[in-house]
């Protein structure tokens, strides 16, 4: 069930009809006529503005397509008026049966009130976190985490079909940083004293490295030149950090579907043949690029590379892939990488990047365009930084990994959980502050104990009527007499709860999850000030054991309350809370 689908319908129907009668053209496009909750829930229900949006097409001013339009509705009787406003938005108010009706919807479909097919089984890939496995995972990578998870799981119940990957960052140059850092820690395993010079890692998670290295190879490296050791160490440390970053993915409930290693695509061909696509297409050209703009660095000098015209596709310049000395740029393997998604047969790509990726958006966009022929869209989103506080002021961590906070330690202050909700809280592209003490703070201005109090809430009335003999099981409150469901407060709280599957739906196409923790406020928001009512007048109160038929008629709406809050948590990879402690 979604209403504010159906009145859409509607909607659409009675311009069909405006258009059988000749009052609009026959040749209009309805695409971008909209439903919607208006702004101001005193102007009514919904608004659409559909005589906005055709009356320069249809050459007629909007209120003249309003009005006949609003004739039409209200001779529907699921529409109680029609009320044309400013230059031509129309405001509806629906019959408060159909709100009603969104109760035993959701306790028959359950979990499921919502699911869609928006989808239509599209295969969707979703990259996210892909660390260089260099360390463990910090913050700024749970950030990614949660949103690219949270985006997964959206997708998924919007009807496609996901495909959740990580690409192993494991051909690039920091991974032979990576085996001179375990190689320091091996030495030192072996009782050597060593000091970390600039350009490696230090952290304290590479002593068990060296360790595992000291068991497996015993003291035959000890002293020995770099080749004789390099590759050996850059696999046993690649994949005992992976080992450490699959770890700390599952503390925050992410387990991806596929590993995707970088160097598989080095010596195999892939590369080269993804290059050779885009120059039979006429892409890839030896030139010269123009020195960067402003200063112009005393170093600079043309050289000939090899490129790709990304500006054929809305980058800002053409982009090399080669080097003039014959190697690769990091942008190759990335595009070959991207190749072998298509190939995979993917319908459409997302990538989750840090904010510091803003000037690659362009010109991967520009080479999916080119490889896929514009068939296969790629959604890149940046995560923005986390800044940590505690009582309002920079919190500075112990950072056993050497230069950052990890996702462990946040993890261990305040759960998985509580992580995973407050980073859904902003908008992936705004900054985002993580107090450690306002997350756990018991108290309506944190928004992850507000939602679960709701829940926790509703199960404890629940639990008091089921204890005084009610039958509060979905199947007994789907048989509820909602007429009873009248109060202003009531009808706000049905309202919310209708607006579940819209939202879902726009939050999916928009591929923004953060849509769904701020609705789960607004809906706990509405309950927690519907159950204040009941503290100081008795006939607003859930459980009245001297009312049974009323009382299960609040208990099914509050319990549809909870079903969505539950389904939502789900989606933010969140567990409830069946009570507060």
């Amino acid at each position: 069930m979604n209403l504010f689908a159906d009145i859409k319908t509607l909607v659409t129907d009675s311009l069909h009809s405006m258009q059988a009668t000749g009052a609009l053209p026959a040749d209009l496009d309805f695409s971008n006529v909209t439903v919607e909750p208006p702004r101001d829930a005193m102007h009514g229900d919904m608004a659409t503005n559909a005589a906005m949006v055709l009356a320069k097409p249809a050459r007629k001013k909007p209120r003249e397509i309003a009005q006949t339009l609003a004739e039409i509705l209200v001779a529907d009787p699921h529409v109680i008026s029609a009320d044309v406003a400013g230059p031509g938005f129309l405001n509806l108010r629906i019959d408060p049966a159909n709100w009603r009706a969104v109760v035993p919807a959701v306790l028959q479909k359950g979990a499921d009130f919502g699911r869609s097919d928006m989808g239509k089984s599209r295969r969707v890939n979703v990259e996210y976190v892909s660390a260089n496995p260099t360390g463990p995972l910090h913050v700024g990578h749970t950030r990614g985490a949660v949103f690219g998870d949270a985006l997964a799981s959206l997708l998924d119940f919007a009807g496609y079909d996901v495909t959740r990957e990580y690409v192993i960052n494991d051909g690039g140059s920091q991974i032979n940083t990576l085996a001179r850092s375990a190689y320091l820690r091996y030495l030192e395993a072996h009782g050597q004293e060593v000091s970390f010079p600039d350009g490696v890692y230090p952290g304290d998670y590479l002593v068990p490295v060296g360790q595992a290295l000291k068991e497996k190879f015993g003291d035959t490296y000890v002293d020995q030149p770099e080749d004789a050791w390099l590759e050996e160490f850059r696999n046993f440390a690649t994949d005992a950090m992976m080992d450490l970053i699959r770890e700390d993915l599952a503390l925050l409930g992410v387990k991806m579907d596929v590993f995707f290693s970088e160097k598989s695509l080095y010596g195999t061909g892939k590369i080269e043949a993804c290059l050779q696509t885009l120059k039979d297409k006429g892409l890839i050209y030896e030139g010269t690029l123009e020195p960067p703009k402003g200063k112009k660095p005393d170093d600079w000098e043309p050289r000939v590379q090899t490129l790709f015209k990304s500006s054929e596709f809305g980058d800002d310049a053409d982009r090399p892939v080669m080097k003039s000395d014959g190697s690769w740029t990091y942008f190759a393997p990335d595009i070959a990488y991207h190749h072998d998604k298509i190939l995979r047969g993917f319908d459409e790509l997302i990538d989750i990047l840090g904010a510091d990726h803003g000037g690659y958006v362009k010109r991967m966009k520009a080479a999916v365009n080119a490889l896929s022929d514009g068939k296969v869209p790629l959604d890149i989103k940046l995560c923005q930084l986390v800044r940590l506080f505690k009582n309002g002021e920079p919190f500075k961590m112990s950072k056993r990994a050497g230069t950052f906070v990890t996702l462990r330690d946040v993890i261990d202050l305040v759960g998985p959980d509580v992580t995973r909700f407050v980073m859904l809280t902003r908008k992936n592209d705004a900054p985002l502050d993580f107090d450690f003490s306002k997350v756990l703070d018991q108290s309506k201005d944190n928004p992850v104990f507000y939602v679960q109090y709701a829940f926790a809430r509703v199960n404890s009335v629940m639990n008091k009527a089921r204890d005084g003999g009610l039958d509060v099981s979905d199947t007994g409150l789907q048989n509820a007499d909602l007429d009873g469901l009248s109060d202003d407060a009531e009808l706000g709280l049905l309202k919310k709860l209708g607006e579940w599957p819209r939202m879902l739906e726009l939050a999916a196409k928009h591929h923004e999850p953060h849509r769904i923790a701020f609705y789960l406020f607004d809906l706990a928001s509405e309950f927690h000030s519907l159950h204040n009512l009941g503290k100081t007048n008795p006939e607003m109160r859930f459980w009245q054991p001297e009312n049974p038929d009323l009382s299960q008629t609040k208990i099914a709406l509050i319990r549809s309350v909870a079903v969505v809050l539950s389904a939502g948590l789900g989606i933010l990879g969140v567990t409830p809370m069946q009570e507060m402690r």
